[in-house]
């Protein structure tokens, strides 16, 4: 596989070093593996750090910045950050007020969040730690014990991010975290497998003509694989697995994340075959984000997360943000 890369061993810091040079707004660690907001600590104000292994890009370090994070951890591909990056990272950022550790349920990333909060907590850093765990495909995985972490991942950042934007307290930026992920619920289709720089070679096979239904964002196996399907029918099949899970009354917000392989121009298409379930299932759509900003390398597919919002998390999620990633309201 053709890769825009040096060497394999140097691909996140080469990334990192580029990301600097792009977003002067940033306070980029190459060498700790640490992205932070230039203004951090931001008096008064409470901390959300995030982080887990890079090849998901913008998730993390593209969510940095006032109105969501303000620290993101880098790992190696596919691999979660070590706890020493999430301590140095949540004493970059604590103002006093404490920090949120959002961490998306995957093994080593739970593991090490949860020693990094001790360690943390030792040297006087008030921390709390919400896992994201929204995907409807599958109970367990290859990583995880339980629903993996995905596309809602985005959700739980932005809204909880505003709340401490606000100056919520620590006590009431968890619950509102915690609250955007019990409302959220996602559904991945890979088209093709990711290839990583070290392997150089597809991480796993998936045979011509078929495609993965409830795949993971490292490619982990889904619910079943069959021959491939028109965009209508993979939206028919992924938004109704997310309802029958999430069960709506409400208004939603909706998601439609592409792998990192997908064009905008599919991308669009499908979201209007999204749109369609919806409306035929008789649940409003408040707000539609659609892009590539949960990925897995060059994987092709697509993810559909839908969350479910009350007049709060709708505000909230309106709210200004200015990130790499995502910028409105300002």
């Amino acid at each position: 596989m053709k890769m825009l890369i040096n060497v394999p061993e140097t691909v996140v810091a080469d990334a990192l070093r580029g990301m600097a040079a792009a977003h002067p707004e940033l306070t980029v660690d190459v060498e700790r593996r640490v992205v932070l907001r230039r203004d951090a600590p931001v008096a008064g104000k409470v901390a959300l750090v995030s982080g887990g292994g890079s090849g998901h890009e913008p998730l993390h370090g593209g969510f940095v910045g006032p109105g969501m994070l303000d620290a993101a951890c880098p790992g190696e591909i596919f691999t979660s950050p070590v706890p020493g990056q999430m301590v140095a990272a949540a004493a970059a950022v604590d103002s006093g007020a404490g920090v949120l550790f959002v961490v998306k349920n995957y093994t080593g990333d739970v593991l090490n969040f949860e020693m990094a909060a001790e360690l943390a907590e030792d040297e006087g850093v008030r921390v709390a730690r919400v896992l994201v765990d929204d995907d409807a495909a599958v109970t367990d995985s290859l990583y995880t014990a339980g629903r993996r972490g995905t596309g809602g991942t985005l959700f739980v950042e932005k809204i909880a991010g505003a709340a401490a934007e606000e100056g919520a307290p620590l006590e009431r930026v968890e619950a509102v975290a915690r609250r955007v992920n019990e409302r959220c619920r996602s559904f991945g289709v890979a088209l093709s497998a990711c290839t990583t720089p070290a392997k150089g070679s597809p991480t796993f096979q998936l045979p011509p003509g078929e495609l993965e239904l409830g795949v993971g964002i490292h490619g982990e196996p889904g619910r079943e694989r069959r021959a491939m399907m028109t965009s209508r029918e993979i939206a028919d099949y992924a938004v109704d697995v997310v309802v029958d899970d999430l069960r709506p009354r409400g208004p939603v917000l909706v998601l439609v994340n592409g792998m990192g392989g997908t064009p905008l121009l599919e991308l669009y298409g499908f979201n209007a075959e999204v749109q369609r379930v919806l409306g035929e299932r008789g649940i409003p759509v408040a707000r539609t984000l659609v892009g590539n900003h949960v990925t897995s390398l060059d994987m092709a597919g697509c993810s559909v997360t839908l969350c479910e919002v009350d007049e709060e998390l709708l505000r909230l999620w309106d709210a200004p943000v200015q990130t790499a990633a995502l910028r409105w309201g300002r």
